[in-house]
């Protein structure tokens, strides 16, 4: 058993450490049959034993552990091979940290000394059961010390459960009912503006706090601050339908994927409002297809897509390719817009945030080149914004995340790892800032009720509808009764929902679980 009694330790010193859940009574009957069969004789019926055994304990041990499901690895395989080998090395690190390891090889070599003396079999098989019974004691007393006694007539009453299927339900059934419609730009050109959205890659309230950046300067400039904004979603390609579509409510995640009315695109929107549309990117989209996504779902035929390869490179991605300068390349789109007459509206998105990126000539790793990169990017903008007002010309920055970058991690996911979309990921800073505004700007209009795409949407139709650069306009108008949407965070299979008490999330195979 000295393989198995490994086994097992192992599997009980990942649970304490909360990366790990066993299914201790598959685990238990597992170990049982294992002991029964240790005193086999003939050779070859131990070396089966043991490869039925791995068969079947390499899959459970991956089932129970803190990562992605084996179907995801599936789904994702060919974009995991473009995984550059310096990525690997640092996702490695992350699931199993060099001090993980050391204290499971401290331990093994203890286990053999110790297993010399002693049956340590009888003390793996007495753990696998008393543990989970410590485990399920310490729950119910934690929940029996905290459970508000509510009297009635001398007794006390249970509160009903929820029903979180009813109102991830309702939910759905209000958002698909839900619509922001577009007026016309005025025809005065000297209140007419360019609409320029700046779509974000990993970034989060949770990540400018682990990055000490919330009081980076260029979120003191936005005149509308969104405080409580759920991105929905935490991979880019949802994330990039999800704001091309924000004229519409939230969507399922597998309804993302399927033709949406022509009404529910942002950019043809801003098309039949006066703009001409154009997109632009810091990267060169290959990666999970994204660039096909923004094509398909601008909801206005040939886009033009605006070329960054004269720019400079400034990093490269997890996967080598290269990451253009931010502020380099809206500077060098905005030289190019002179020629083009009347108001654009521009879609540019950057993945200078992305997990993996890697900058030129230093060892740091992703994480912790995070705070220069987030402090950098910030700087280009407000650097862009600066550009803009000294052209003279008038323009709306709309500053919105796809995702966060999930640097602290939590419980159940790794850092960087973001298959559970949980409320501190799609938590985002959202914010609007009107360059050449001559009026004044007066305090930052804050919006600090939960709201989504849908109040951005219909800010901007406020905008376009009743341009703010006439004389005599009082910003905070612009932001009054703006849609509320509930956090609502998707990705395939896998549902989070904000609730009283903090949030729940709903698993692949349907159960809804409090969230940690």
């Amino acid at each position: 058993m000295t393989l198995w009694n490994l086994y097992f330790i192992i599997k009980l010193y990942l649970f304490t450490g909360g990366h790990l859940l066993p299914l201790w009574t598959v685990n238990i009957g597992f170990a049982l049959v294992l002991a029964a069969t240790s005193t086999l004789r003939h050779r070859g019926l131990r070396v089966l034993r043991n490869v039925i055994g791995l068969a079947i304990g390499i899959p459970l041990m991956y089932h129970e552990a803190n990562v992605p499901p084996f179907s995801r690895l599936t789904e994702e395989f060919g974009n995991l091979t473009t995984f550059s080998f310096g990525y690997w090395l640092e996702l490695a690190q992350r699931f199993v940290p060099p001090m993980l390891l050391l204290a499971v090889l401290g331990g093994v070599l203890a286990y053999l000394i110790v297993n010399r003396w002693l049956r340590v079999a009888t003390f793996v098989l007495i753990a696998l059961v008393a543990m989970p019974l410590w485990h399920e004691g310490s729950v119910v007393l934690a929940q029996l010390r905290s459970a508000p006694v509510v009297a009635s007539s001398g007794n006390a009453q249970a509160a009903q459960p929820l029903d979180h299927n009813a109102a991830l339900a309702a939910f759905r059934t209000q958002e698909s009912q839900r619509q922001v419609s577009f007026g016309h730009l005025g025809s005065d050109p000297n209140t007419q503006f360019d609409v320029i959205v700046l779509h974000i890659c990993s970034l989060s309230w949770d990540d400018l706090d682990a990055a000490k950046a919330r009081n980076h300067p260029m979120l003191s400039h936005f005149d509308y601050l969104f405080s409580n904004f759920s991105t929905a979603a935490s991979y880019s390609g949802p994330a990039a339908i999800r704001v091309l579509r924000a004229s519409c409510g939230q969507e399922a995640h597998a309804d993302l994927y399927k033709d949406s009315p022509q009404n529910c695109h942002l950019l043809a929107d801003l098309a039949q409002a006066g703009y001409t549309p154009q997109t632009m990117l810091n990267h060169d989209g290959h990666f999970d297809n994204f660039l096909q996504l923004v094509h398909d779902n601008a909801g206005v035929p040939n886009v033009p897509l605006i070329s960054n390869t004269s720019v400079p490179v400034a990093m490269h991605a997890f996967d080598g390719s290269p990451i253009r300068d931010d502020y380099a390349t809206l500077a060098n789109w905005y030289a190019q817009r002179a020629s083009v007459p009347g108001p654009v509206a521009l879609y540019y998105n950057t993945i200078s945030l992305h997990d993996g990126n890697r900058l030129p000539n230093n060892n740091l790793s992703s994480i912790d080149s995070y705070p220069r990169r987030v402090n950098q990017m910030m700087s280009d903008f407000d650097r862009f914004a600066d550009l803009i007002a000294a052209s003279g010309r008038r323009a709306v920055i709309i500053f919105v995340p796809e995702h966060g970058a999930a640097l602290r991690g939590d419980a159940n996911q790794v850092a960087g790892l973001r298959e559970i979309p949980t409320p501190r990921i799609v938590h985002g800073p959202a914010g609007v800032r009107l360059v050449g505004f001559q009026g004044n700007h007066g305090p930052t209009t804050v919006i600090d009720t939960p709201s989504s795409f849908l109040a951005v949407a219909q800010l901007l139709s406020n905008l376009v509808s009743n341009s703010p650069f006439k004389p005599g306009v009082t910003l905070s108008q612009y932001a009054v009764n703006l849609p509320q949407t509930q956090m609502v965070g998707e990705n395939e299979g896998t549902v989070t929902m904000t609730t009283a008490s903090g949030y729940v999330v709903k698993t692949p195979d349907g159960v809804w679980v409090d969230g940690k």
